[in-house]
């Protein structure tokens, strides 16, 4: 064999191993396609408003939304808007989740109470962040799907169980952070009675006309309420409907920083 068929077989060589690097990382790359929409997501709709906690930016960012609402919705779920995810519940828009566990300021070694399981969504986003989730879900199925859901998806820390939010988890109490992702008139007393001193509780409050309201636990005790304007939520159920006027806030309410 001359040099020149040796030069030859070379470069053919070179340039198939060149196509199948080329086509290996086509391949990695494309292994999720479900990525840009949730870069988009994070850039054009978290990043872009208030959301600047770099935790909860990394969260959104790495969990796959489209995996927590139906196959039919699929295509809409790194959209700016709530899902139906059946038995008349939805999975709360993007933005929504995001700044309601930036509120909570969820982080490392922290404790974490998510009322209102639904899709297991919001549970997924605190399990990224903090040491321990326990999610309560009042629709027994709903909590079976979303206990599956996260199991498949390797989630250790989060314990799923299906009851009544409105009691709250007492076995577990007192948590650091408790986000509420359905609507009681009032806020529930057996919930204010499990925020950490230093802790924060996140829920929408109302009927019909609701707003987000943060709530922190003093290191002295006492309860300092603020409120972050309007939202939609679906109704809390169970001993909610029954609940009385609430008396928890110390003090007039105010706007939390976010």
């Amino acid at each position: 064999m001359n040099s020149l068929h040796i030069f030859l077989l070379a470069s053919a060589l070179l340039s198939l191993c060149a196509c199948a690097a080329n086509s290996s990382g086509e391949e990695k790359s494309g292994d999720d396609p479900w990525s840009a929409q949730r870069r988009a997501m994070v850039d054009n709709q978290l990043k872009r408003r208030d959301i600047v906690d770099p935790a909860v930016l990394a969260a959104m960012a790495k969990i796959p939304r489209h995996l927590f609402v139906p196959e039919q919705y699929r295509a809409q779920a790194y959209q700016d808007r709530p899902l139906p995810i059946g038995h008349a519940q939805t999975i709360s828009q993007p933005y929504i989740v995001a700044l309601m566990t930036q509120y909570a300021r969820a982080s490392p070694g922290k404790k974490a109470l998510d009322v209102g399981t639904g899709s297991g969504y919001q549970a997924a986003v605190l399990g990224e962040i903090v040491d321990e989730v326990y999610s309560i879900e009042i629709l027994c199925r709903l909590a079976d799907e979303a206990r599956a859901r996260l199991d498949g998806l390797g989630y250790e820390n989060i314990t799923v169980r299906c009851g009544d939010g409105y009691a709250g988890w007492p076995e577990e109490a007192p948590f650091d952070l408790i986000v509420v992702a359905a609507a009681p008139e009032q806020v529930p007393q057996p919930l204010i009675d499990q925020i950490a001193p230093g802790g924060f509780m996140v829920i929408p409050v109302g009927a019909g006309s609701q707003e987000l309201v943060v709530m922190e636990r003093r290191e002295d005790g006492t309860i300092r309420r603020q409120t972050s304007g309007g939202v939609r939520f679906v109704p809390m159920t169970g001993r909610a409907q029954e609940a009385e006027p609430d008396s928890e806030a110390d003090e007039p309410s105010e706007r939390p920083p976010r």
